[in-house]
């Protein structure tokens, strides 16, 4: 059963049929999903939630398809946990993790937009599948569209991460290399979605796509057992992704499957990609576009397509946000591994780096929860931090050369040396 009743304007509200579309031909404004929650509300409860499948698709009634899912049944229901090291190295009291770096199957949350845009768009009748990315898109829609038999073409900025170019090169799709940054990238696949019936998963099937971001917060809430936390900090590149957790914790909460929303949302970006920080600072209502100079591609995007509404959620959550350095990145993504095993991209770097400013300027309270949104994995940036991690210890294969190695190069506790 569907619970679409079609697509909306998000500014003046006029109503569309659900096909693939995603500008409004009144006022040029973003389309997205209008559901019948009524309906909703009589399918849907807590118990049918947790008997469902461990998946994206346990929400499947607030999920814009018509039909059952047809790619994506294993992606999402990644773990949330208690990140106690990493807590005593920031005081705080409450610290969690929601981890998408092992989200299925290609290690980023964009797994979850990915399974929602194939299954809409085969819905829609559509055999041929294109993305713009900064690298994470690449890969999910180069991999589910193999599984789901689509054609597939993949629009990348030329300088993008090895990592992720091999990661979406090895599922053998039409992978094109534009000399530009992602908003050169965006403008081309928009000229090309008017040309060729094509499912663009982040343009013409957009409304759809976006969705799918919202069962990241529906996990952060069921896996809290029925919460919201106070704080959620959230990598921004278009900002999507925030105000779709925002969109789910009061979806929730109009379902009556949380009795209340009570969370503040935080923006995390680089300075060298900080179009919504820097709005925010100035109180300004209008997002100027940058020219992206970040190690964190996947955030790079100058003209970001939900900036406005991403500083509308922060101002409706009382919330707030914070730019970091490279060098930041670099170290909240080492100060993640060393406290927590968790190998996170650059944009987990510049998650946790923003989340360690925000406490130390007591902006986010230590005595109270706050949940860190890690995206991606480390695997894919391993050139961001290559020449920041040190080399392995090179010895003759003798225990005499390993003690003396070690004696000499660490500072390990002297228990570590006691004899048998």
């Amino acid at each position: 059963m569907s619970y679409i009743k079609g697509l909306k304007c998000r500014e003046c509200h006029r109503a569309y049929k659900a096909e693939a579309i995603y500008v409004c031909e009144f006022c040029f404004g973003s389309l997205e999903v209008d559901y019948d929650y009524d309906k909703i509300k009589e399918a849907l409860s807590r118990e049918k939630i947790e008997k469902g499948p461990k998946s994206i698709w346990r929400y499947r009634e607030l999920l814009p398809i018509e039909k059952q899912p047809t790619v994506g049944f294993h992606a999402g229901f990644t773990p949330l946990f208690k990140a106690d090291n990493l807590a005593r190295k920031l005081g705080m009291k409450e610290l969690y993790i929601k981890d998408d770096s092992v989200c299925h199957p290609t290690l980023s949350f964009k797994d979850r937009v990915v399974a929602v845009a194939l299954t809409r768009a085969k819905e829609l009748g559509f055999k041929t599948v294109a993305c713009a990315s900064t690298g994470n898109l690449a890969g999910s829609v180069s991999a589910q569209a193999a599984w789901a038999g689509l054609n597939r073409f993949i629009f990348i900025p030329a300088d993008l991460e090895a990592g992720k170019v091999v990661g979406s090169l090895t599922y053998a799709p039409n992978l094109i290399a534009v000399e530009g940054n992602y908003d050169d990238v965006n403008r081309l696949c928009a000229e090309i979605a008017a040309r060729y019936r094509w499912a663009f998963v982040n343009v013409n099937i957009r409304p759809y796509y976006a969705e799918g971001s919202k069962t990241y917060g529906y996990e952060i809430m069921e896996q809290l057992g029925w919460r919201t936390p106070r704080h959620v900090v959230v990598p921004v590149a278009s900002g999507s992704l925030l105000t779709k957790i925002w969109k789910a914790f009061n979806e929730f909460k109009k379902l009556g499957l949380i009795d209340s929303v009570d969370a503040k949302m935080y923006a995390a970006q680089a300075t060298g990609c900080s179009p919504v920080i820097t709005a925010m600072r100035e109180r300004s209502e209008i997002i100027k576009p940058v020219k992206p100079n970040t190690i964190a591609k996947s955030l790079a995007i100058g003209n970001p397509a939900d900036g406005l509404y991403a500083l509308d959620v922060i101002k409706e959550s009382r919330g707030s946000g914070e730019s970091v350095t490279d060098q930041e990145i670099i170290d909240g993504i080492k100060l993640l591994a060393c406290t927590e095993g968790i190998f996170t991209e650059t944009a987990g770097g510049v998650t946790v780096a923003a989340v360690k400013k925000l406490i130390e300027n007591g902006v986010i309270s230590k005595n109270e929860s706050c949940v860190i949104c890690i995206t991606g994995n480390g695997l894919k940036t391993q050139e961001a931090i290559s020449d920041h991690i040190g080399k392995p210890t090179r010895i003759k294969p003798t225990v005499d050369s390993f003690e003396k190695a070690m004696k000499d190069e660490t500072k390990i506790n002297e228990d570590v040396w006691v004899r048998r």
